[in-house]
């Protein structure tokens, strides 16, 4: 890794980022969907949707969530029948997505705290491995990729949803303007905290491009990878396989 990384537009120091998200993530925890709203103008619930159609998850097989805190992606795959693990570095989303849990009636999951550049999992443990707007927040990302590698199965599969960068003219444009003036001051009013978004904003404008993260994600050892950009990009489904 190199010696600074970049937290927003800022570049610091590895271990400062990693204290900075995790303060970030407790301070938005309680209003993730109120975050994810402002910062997709609500259409996150259909990008979910689609990423987990696309997951395919099934009975009998042991799915990891990661940065999954408070339970979005896992509680759609819960009807497949397969065994999920949630795991989260921020306590605060994992307390978060149990309560959800509790209130939705949803039991069998396994939440634990995890690290997703230092996953305690044995290696060829899980059958596929999501990550859904957490890999931009990741301090190491190829260092993340590469556990994400050694913890699936020979034929596992790796799904990732992030934000990246629309390609579609003029939308480009209009996007930027709203996330950069308008989500900052959605945080402010409606949850207190307009520095928060603000960080999130800038992160997705620092994540690397559609084909540059395709690029990490086979670095890390993954083949068939593929790229399903939606709204030109502006989100995009990455996904891999191990052999």
């Amino acid at each position: 890794m190199t010696d600074t990384v970049s937290f927003g537009y800022e570049d610091v120091a590895p271990a400062e980022k990693t204290a900075r998200v995790g303060e970030v993530f407790k301070s938005v925890a309680g209003r993730y969907d109120l975050m994810n709203d402002a910062m997709s103008a609500g259409l996150h619930r259909v990008w979910k949707d689609v990423f987990v159609r696309r997951v395919k998850p099934r009975a009998g097989e042991h799915i990891l969530d990661m940065a999954g805190g408070t339970g979005d992606i896992a509680f759609r795959m819960v009807p497949s029948g397969a065994s999920i693990t949630v795991a989260d570095i921020n306590p605060a989303m994992l307390e978060v997505g149990m309560e959800r849990a509790a209130k939705r009636g949803i039991d069998g999951l396994v939440w634990t705290e995890a690290n997703a550049e230092t996953l305690q999992f044995p290696d060829r443990f899980f059958d596929a491995y999501t990550i859904a707007f957490g890999i931009r927040n990741v301090t190491d990302i190829p260092k993340a990729l590469r556990e994400a590698h050694r913890a699936l199965k020979r034929g596992g599969r790796f799904y990732c949803l992030e934000f990246s960068t629309t390609l579609w003219p003029g939308f480009a444009e209009v996007y930027d303007a709203y996330s950069h003036k308008v989500v900052p001051k959605l945080g402010k009013a409606l949850a207190g905290d307009s520095d928060s978004y603000k960080y999130l904003v800038e992160s997705i404008r620092r994540f690397p491009d559609m084909a540059r993260f395709e690029q990490m994600i086979g670095e890390a050892g993954f083949v068939r990878t593929k790229v399903e950009p939606m709204l030109g990009g502006l989100v995009a489904i990455h996904s891999g396989w191990k052999i």
